[in-house]
């Protein structure tokens, strides 16, 4: 399996992101934060780490109230649009992403199901099509 988180991706998470990383032991740590300053978020990216008995990758997201993680990530889709980037994993015909913003916002989606991607969502409640349309970035990138 190749390498999913090289120097040039780091480099290319940041641009969209617009924000300062840093090289720690195991890991790159972003720090972002809103025009206003009242916002602020640290990711950090752990590449082909040990997690349990396999390697993998890990994506954290820290804010003064809470800690969303991303275990086994086997993607990223940067959107230059949206100024944003959504990390993604896939196992089983689910998909979770975390969606961190440039000003310094973050979604957590688990356990979408992959049809929900691609399907009409006019026929799903809103509560279930926005996790649809917040993924569906990944859907080209995911095996069928």
């Amino acid at each position: 399996m190749e390498e999913l988180f090289k120097e040039n991706d780091i480099e290319k998470i940041a641009n969209i992101l617009q924000c300062e990383w840093k090289k720690q032991f195991n890991s790159y740590r972003f720090t972002l934060a809103d025009e206003a300053g009242s916002r602020k978020l640290i990711l950090e990216i752990y590449p082909d780490i040990q997690i349990g008995n396999k390697k993998g990758n890990v994506i954290s997201v820290l804010t003064e109230n809470s800690h969303l993680q991303l275990q086994f990530c086997t993607g990223y889709v940067v959107s230059e649009i949206n100024q944003e980037v959504t990390f993604y994993s896939e196992f089983r015909g689910k998909v979770s992403g975390l969606i961190v913003e440039k000003e310094a916002g973050c979604s957590m989606y688990a356990n979408v199901d992959k049809e929900v991607l691609s399907g009409d969502w006019s026929n799903l409640g809103p509560e279930v099509m926005l996790s649809g349309v917040a993924l569906s970035l990944t859907e080209s990138f995911i095996e069928p």
